[in-house]
């Protein structure tokens, strides 16, 4: 294994091109070519993008939908395993290093990775679409809402994260442990050797572009149709595709503004006022919504996801086929693998010093736990609107999706402030998502380059949001589950790879078996460190 940071550094070339001092030439100009190309495309043949994306979408799904429920469960396992062997212990930098953050703050950067756009669009409208329609059985009983309840939790709960571990822990053993660079490519050294600089290491780093884009493109896609629907509930705003393209070139606007503050200005910022603003959401619906079905919902929905977890992560809808699941999990699947090397990155950038079992007991519970807490109290409000009081919550879903969170927000006292609160919020989550993917994508660009110049961040902001905006154009809600499912595949063979060279790299290391070895001493200045600028900084999640 390579020891020399610096040197490892080095062997990644940069140049710079044009208006970009510090690029990957053959990364950024591949990557960038042909996420242009896409823009032309769907921009100038609308039409005739709208058809390729749902003919990609179906056949990826129906081809390897198999591949996908399979993957994702041996992620799961895999961290688990990985979590329980000998090589628990092991520490994610320099063998005596301690952690960078207090267990407080560490679990709280976990939380706010977790709590997104995503979230916040379909922990109102997911549990009640399964309400009226489940995967198995009647819907509309009390048995459909437990059911309901137990894939919502399915789609964001422990495989989500297990997806995030494996790819957050690939980057911190191979950046903080063997000094190699803060990319993708570092987790297959021990396949590749040397050649991870060369064009298969070229490679490596495109695909992860190429998930981050369209995982990221998606998410603001989504924030922008809700942004859409709640303007149009509060204040009368029409929604269409023209309002929502408007609406991603001023939001990419202020995404660009946090680009030029940096990182302790402005990701930092938005990132805490993100987490204020969620837990005054969430206490509120919690005191204002009904407070005892909401803790008893979610008792009984948490053991009932434990129970039928080994059932649900290898269902493959082998006989009935009804398309429910190519519409859901495989959608979910590919938009959390291409979301992978976004939210892996930042998981290993606030995890150095801790051991890998502290890594993946901390990763996989806190911010599962976190989004149980979240989905039940706003699945729970809705479900109790629906089933007891009898509000139609779900026809307001079906007829459109993204109305469905203020339809039920206006149910709650003081319901245009907190309905104005919560678009504020989207907004807030637009805009670090946006931050931060351009600056994982640019570090991708840039060699591993921790703190890549602004100018090449501008750039992947605004092209996130044109691809968005090209997205909804396109097709709308069915554009972006395409652009996931479709990115999320080459990517899930990559993180495959990327197990299989982790425990290359494990066995390949000396285990020292006391694991606490001696007492922590000061960690040592390394290319894979983050920038004082940068030790406070959390994105926002899907």
């Amino acid at each position: 294994m390579a020891k020399d940071s610096e040197e490892n550094f080095a062997k990644v070339r940069t140049t710079s091109f044009g208006i970009f001092p510090e690029v990957c030439a053959p990364v950024f100009l591949v990557s960038a070519g042909l996420i242009i190309a896409f823009i032309i495309f769907g921009a100038g043949f609308t039409g005739t993008a709208e058809g390729v994306f749902m003919d990609v979408q179906s056949w990826i799904s129906s081809s390897f939908g198999w591949f996908y429920i399979l993957s994702a469960s041996i992620f799961l396992i895999f961290v688990i395993a990985l979590m329980a062997s000998r090589y628990g212990h092991v520490r994610l930098g320099d063998p005596f290093e301690s952690p960078r953050f207090s267990l407080v703050g560490w679990f709280a950067m976990l939380f706010s990775a977790g709590m997104g756009i995503g979230l916040l669009f379909w922990s109102v409208a997911e549990p009640l679409f399964h309400y009226m329609s489940p995967p198995h059985g009647e819907g509309e009983s009390a048995e459909a809402a437990i059911r309901a309840m137990r894939y919502t939790y399915y789609h964001w709960g422990l495989h989500p994260w297990a997806i995030y571990s494996v790819t957050g822990l690939s980057i911190a053993y191979f950046a903080f442990r063997q000094k190699l660079p803060l990319t993708i490519r570092s987790a297959f050294y021990p396949l590749l050797g040397d050649r991870i600089y060369g064009p298969i290491g070229h490679l490596i780093d495109i695909l992860a572009v190429f998930g981050t884009m369209f995982g990221v493109a998606t998410s603001l896609g989504l924030g922008v149709l809700q942004i859409n629907a709640g303007l149009n509930h509060v204040f009368g705003i029409t929604e269409s595709s023209f309002t929502q393209v408007v609406l991603i070139a001023i939001i990419t606007g202020f995404a660009t503004i946090s680009v030029v503050l940096g990182l302790t200005k402005g990701i930092q910022r938005l990132s805490q006022f993100n987490i204020i603003v969620s837990v005054i959401l969430l206490l509120f619906i919690l005191v204002a919504g009904p407070t005892l079905f909401i803790l008893r919902f979610f008792v009984e929905t948490s053991g009932d996801y434990l129970q039928n977890l080994i059932g649900m992560s290898f269902w493959n809808d082998t006989f009935a086929n009804t398309g429910w699941q190519n519409s859901w999990t495989i959608f979910y699947w590919g938009w959390w693998i291409s979301w992978a090397p976004f939210v892996g990155m930042f998981i290993a950038r606030v995890s150095r010093g801790r051991t890998i079992r502290e890594f993946v007991l901390g990763v996989l519970l806190a911010p599962t736990l976190a989004t149980f807490v979240w989905l039940s109290i706003f699945g729970g409000t809705a479900l109790d609107l629906e089933v007891n009081q009898g509000v139609g919550l779900a026809a307001a879903a079906q007829e459109n999706v993204a109305t469905t969170l203020f339809v039920m927000l206006e149910e709650l006292p003081w319901n245009a402030i907190i309905s104005l609160i919560a678009v504020i919020m989207i907004v807030s989550y637009f805009v670090t998502s946006s931050d931060s993917g351009s600056l994982v994508i640019d570090m991708l660009t840039a060699g591993g380059h921790t703190d890549p110049p602004k100018s090449q961040r501008i750039f992947w902001a605004v092209t996130e949001g044109v691809v968005a905006a090209v997205l909804l154009v396109a097709g709308g809600l069915e554009a972006l589950q395409a652009a996931s499912i479709t990115a999320g595949l080459p990517f899930c063979v990559i993180m495959l790879g990327m197990c299989y060279c982790l425990v290359k790299g494990l066995r390949e290391e000396p285990i020292t078996p006391d694991p606490q070895e001696t007492e922590p001493e000061a960690p040592s200045e390394t290319m894979g460190e983050i920038s004082s600028d940068e030790n406070e900084a959390s994105p926002a999640s899907s």
